[in-house]
C-alpha cells in the first residue's frame, strides 16, 4: 500500500499540468492578471495550452526606435547634379523618433470615413495622442505616440494596408530646455 500511495502522489505532483483540471486553468488566469499578460502557451510533452485575453489587441502600443543619422559616407558619383533623395531632404540632420506598425492591417488616417484626420505633417502632438488607426482582423487598433514633438513625416497612406514594423510616422521630438 505504501508504495502505491508514494507513486500516486508522485504522479500528481510530476504531471500537475499533463491532464489540466479547471482549477490550473484558472490558476493560469490568475497568474496572466497578476503579472499583466497578454498571452501565455505552455507546452510538456503531448499537452500545449495557449490563453489568451479576447481585449488582447484593443489598444496596442507601437514599438518605435529612434533613427540617429550615421556620419556621412564618400558620396559615389551623383546621378544628376543637385538631386538628392527625398528622404534626405526631409530628415537632413535632424533625428526623427519612428512610429512603427505593432501589427499587420490596413492604416487609418482618420476616426471615421470623412472625418478630420488624427495628426498631418507639421502638427504638433503629445506623448499618448492617437496617431492613427490600425484595423486588424475587424478590431480598430488606436496608435499613440509615444514622445511629444512635431510630425515631420507620414509614411503611409489612409486605406493602405500597413505590415508588422513598418515606418508609420517620423516625429521630431520637443527639446526640453
Amino acid at each position: 500500500m505504501k508504495r502505491k500511495k508514494s507513486q500516486d502522489a508522485k504522479a500528481s505532483s510530476s504531471a500537475s499540468f499533463a491532464n489540466p483540471e479547471i482549477a490550473q486553468i484558472e490558476q493560469l488566469l490568475r497568474f496572466m492578471n497578476e503579472h499583466n499578460l497578454e498571452e501565455f502557451e505552455y507546452s510538456r510533452g503531448d499537452v500545449r495550452i495557449r490563453l489568451k485575453k479576447p481585449g488582447a489587441n484593443l489598444v496596442a502600443r507601437p514599438s518605435a526606435e529612434i533613427i540617429v543619422p550615421a556620419a556621412p559616407a564618400p558620396a559615389a558619383a551623383p546621378a544628376a547634379p543637385g538631386a538628392h533623395s527625398s528622404a534626405e531632404a526631409d530628415r537632413g540632420s535632424e533625428d526623427l523618433f519612428l512610429v512603427t506598425s505593432p501589427i499587420v492591417g490596413t492604416f487609418y488616417a482618420s476616426p471615421s470615413p470623412g472625418a478630420e484626420v488624427f495628426v498631418k505633417v507639421g502638427s504638433h502632438v503629445d506623448s499618448g495622442a492617437t496617431l492613427c488607426i490600425i484595423e486588424a482582423m475587424k478590431l480598430m487598433n488606436e496608435i499613440e505616440s509615444e514622445v511629444s514633438g512635431e510630425v515631420m513625416r507620414i509614411f503611409a497612406e489612409n486605406g493602405q494596408p500597413v505590415e508588422y514594423g513598418q515606418s508609420l510616422f517620423g516625429i521630431r521630438p520637443s527639446r526640453k530646455r
